[in-house]
């Protein structure tokens, strides 16, 4: 759509015991990426699984020349795998997306699209505005889901109202700007656009969908993970208030200019 422009797509999928999950999530993004002609690079962190996640990931290796493969030996858990690819990836600009189909590609590529379209530094979903949509979504965890949100978006003083969902886009230079990353978990959903948003950086909201994945089982463990959200919402709160600005954008962008007077 806009060629001149067009940058590298990256796109990192944490993956623990995903074997039935993880080919057809892959091969549809590579179709979905493929059928656009975006150059892109699919960045698999398969965080130590113990079923045969990685020996599917090695047969796709066949058919799928933008897969790369990244086995994170330690510490383990989501938060860890997806900072161990976002450490690693090639492109001009990165997704998180989820390995068990719960994402939709079709909505990556709006995400790509709106990001140059607008020049924006990130790109962030809502399931739950008007055009989004879930499918099979728990009732538990909708609610949950829901109240967290609100505080959230209260707290933070912001109209966002799908902050916990990891599916999002960011510039290469978005996630240099908002490092470093503390959140070893689920956290680390809120603790990226939280950061992306107290340093000023510009961002666009669309509609996407969601899926309930078909089999395996949820890492997501809402006991494990209430006080750990609050730490992350608490330390970006304290940023935003009392940092003086020190790592926003703009600050940020006048620090480089003096480093190369």
């Amino acid at each position: 759509m806009y060629p001149h422009l067009a940058m590298k797509l990256s796109v990192v999928i944490p993956a623990y015991n995903e074997e039935e999950s993880i080919k057809e999530t892959i091969e549809s993004l590579h179709h979905c990426l493929q059928s656009r002609n975006i150059d892109h690079e699919i960045l698999v962190t398969n965080d130590n699984s113990k079923d045969k996640t990685l020996d599917v990931l090695a047969e796709l290796l066949k058919t799928v020349p933008s897969l790369v493969i990244h086995t994170n030996r330690g510490p383990n858990g989501f938060g860890y795998a997806v900072r161990y690819g976002l450490e690693r990836f090639s492109g001009d600009c990165v997704a998180i997306m989820m390995a068990d189909l719960s994402d939709d590609p079709l909505d990556l590529i709006k995400y790509y699209d709106k990001m140059i379209e607008g020049d924006y530094d990130c790109v962030f979903g809502s399931r739950f505005m008007k055009g989004g949509s879930t499918v099979d979504y728990p009732r538990v965890k909708k609610v949950i889901n829901r109240i967290a949100n609100s505080i959230i978006s209260i707290s933070m003083g912001m109209r966002y109202n799908d902050t916990t969902n990891a599916f999002k886009l960011y510039k290469r230079e978005t996630m240099k700007g908002i490092q470093p990353l503390l959140a070893p978990h689920f956290n680390l959903t809120i603790e990226l656009p939280l950061k992306a948003i107290v340093r000023g950086y510009k961002y666009a909201v669309i509609p996407n969908s969601w899926t309930n994945r078909k089999s395996g089982e949820s890492k997501l463990k809402i006991r494990e993970m209430g006080s750990r959200y609050f730490f992350i919402l608490l330390y970006c709160l304290i940023e935003k208030f009392f940092s003086r600005g020190d790592f926003h954008k703009e600050k940020q962008l006048e620090n480089a200019r003096k480093e190369k007077m």
